[in-house]
């Protein structure tokens, strides 16, 4: 079972997932990267550009799931070295500092909060992130094109690129690409015909968003929308 809640880190969702039933459902690419906790492990999950299985036995999580571009700033470490992949906290930062960090989430009565007081303290010292991610963020979910965002930010296209591989782990149209398809995901599930779902979501037509469901997510819409994904 899956729940979230708001963090008091803005932007960012504190998360558990316990194991039910047979299966675990592959992790949808959504633009984010996240701070986790696991069998005593701490770990980071880069940004996806493609559905990640969650290998081995069924087992019990928590986490951070920072706002789309932020997490770099407060781990210290560019998204791209971490595109697609699951790290180890202790292969990012000192051993020592993460087993102190480590100690600090087993002797918490609750993981998730220990984690989210962990990125709250990150914070306090850490860079604030640059104000155009956010702002890049909200222009591509409002259905934006990448080249009228960039316009309205000010920022020539190849720095833009520079710069949203190391804060978002890939370029502004891959972030977009993804944004699109969580706005789609969002509407199809609350019950929206799949065709006015692709106009909504800013889709050419209906086959635009199947290829992009697949390329993205793996599976067919429906197929991803029956099993929960």
């Amino acid at each position: 079972m899956y729940t979230e809640r708001a963090s008091r880190l803005a932007g960012a969702v504190v998360w558990t997932s316990t194991p039910a039933g047979a299966g675990t459902a592959p992790v949808l690419p959504d633009g984010c990267m996240d701070l986790m906790w696991s069998d005593g492990r701490l770990l980071v999950a880069g940004p996806d550009t493609r559905p990640h299985a969650v290998e081995g036995p069924a087992r019990s999580w928590a986490g951070v799931r920072f706002f789309p571009g932020t997490a770099p700033a407060l781990l210290g470490v560019p998204a791209c070295e971490l595109l697609d992949h699951r790290a180890d906290l202790a292969d990012l930062w000192p051993a020592v500092r993460v087993r102190r960090l480590r100690d600090r989430v087993e002797a918490a009565p609750d993981a998730a909060t220990a984690l989210e007081e962990i990125a709250l303290d990150r914070s306090v010292w850490s860079a604030a992130p640059d104000p155009w991610v956010h702002r890049l963020v909200e222009r591509l979910e409002e259905g934006r094109a990448v080249s009228a965002a960039a316009a309205e930010l000010g920022i020539g296209a190849r720095q833009l690129h520079r710069r949203s591989r190391a804060v978002f782990g890939y370029g502004p149209k891959t972030l977009a690409r993804i944004l699109r398809l969580r706005r789609a995901l969002a509407l199809a599930r609350s019950g929206v015909p799949y065709a006015e779902t692709a106009t909504r979501a800013g889709y050419a037509d209906q086959s635009h968003l199947a290829r992009d469901v697949r390329e993205l997510a793996g599976r067919p819409l429906g197929e991803l929308l029956r099993g929960g994904g």
